[in-house]
């Protein structure tokens, strides 16, 4: 399943978490499944760019700071 579709997925499932009929307790934890790996593949792509920031320093020397700050995971 592509991003796209799981968060085309999760909107439909809060769509219809909020109608009369609700959700029932199977789609309520495919909803909680799917959140936490949207949320968790967000995390890594933006430590995947924080990672791969460099920066100038007033000497004129480039540091990477991900390498500087341990490319934490």
């Amino acid at each position: 399943m592509t991003m796209e579709e799981r968060i085309a997925r999760i909107n439909e499932l809060y769509k219809k978490s909020k109608t009369r009929e609700g959700l029932s307790e199977a789609e309520a934890k495919e909803q909680a499944q799917l959140r936490r790996e949207y949320i968790e593949n967000v995390k890594k792509n933006l430590r995947g760019q924080l990672n791969n920031i460099d920066i100038q320093n007033p000497d004129g020397s480039i540091e990477n700071l991900g390498e500087k700050y341990g490319n934490k995971k």
